[in-house]
């Protein structure tokens, strides 16, 4: 199980035990105690296998510093170190340790700019998931594709690489709809023009007339 530490559970105990130190070296100790307890975890019972150049590579130290550091704190009796073969175990004393619990990491929200370079493949991606997820969801109902994916944009359609055969089915029959609905100006304008005429009081007055004596205008052009 993937455990990790929320806190370094370190007491104000081991800050005033350092004060019979200077200040630089009080401050140096601390640093390398902190490198030691970044891989003293409690399941492995505050033991880490270290050698000086992890050390280094944390704290920033010589290796001439670290290794006075640790000689102090060995003697100190705060963290004990024991010779290996391929290197030295150091062993924190819990005595200046808080009780720690182990528990499940949670993730840090991050909030950082987005790249602007990156807007056009992220808007091709979610075209592309659209697209898929219909294709997916109607599997082997072919009007049912053709007709959901006419509801996306022509551009989202045509950017499409991996369903190219029903996008362009899509694309004409968004197109054999688009045309069958079209309404030309003129027809427009005319309907409008027979509307205003037959709203107009004077014009439905003469209309009237002409229909009860059974005249009919049109026969006399």
């Amino acid at each position: 199980m993937n455990t990790s530490r929320g806190f370094l559970h370190i007491t104000y105990k081991i800050y005033h035990h350092l004060d019979k130190l200077d200040g630089v070296h009080k401050s140096n100790c601390l640093n390398v105690f902190l490198s030691v307890m970044k891989y003293a975890w409690k399941k492995n019972g505050y033991e880490a296998k270290l050698r000086h150049s992890s050390i280094e590579k944390d704290t920033g130290l010589c290796r001439t510093t670290i290794k006075s550091c640790l000689q102090t704190l060995n003697t100190l009796n705060i963290v004990k170190s024991i010779r290996g073969r391929s290197g030295k175990t150091y062993i924190v004393n819990e005595v200046f340790l808080r009780a720690e619990k182990l528990y499940e990491p949670t993730k840090i929200a991050v909030s950082s700019t987005q790249d602007s370079r990156l807007t056009p493949i992220l808007e091709e991606t979610l075209s592309i998931n659209n697209i898929s997820k219909i294709v997916k969801s109607h599997t082997g109902d072919r009007e049912k594709i053709i007709s959901e994916l006419s509801k996306l944009p022509i551009t989202e359609l045509e950017n499409d690489k991996t369903n190219v055969y029903f996008c362009k089915l899509a694309i004409e029959y968004k197109k054999e709809n688009e045309n069958k609905t079209y309404v030309s100006s003129e027809k427009i304008l005319n309907a409008l023009k027979k509307m205003s005429k037959e709203t107009n009081f004077r014009y439905k007055q003469k209309k009237e007339y002409n229909i009860r004596n059974g005249i009919k205008p049109w026969e006399n052009k």
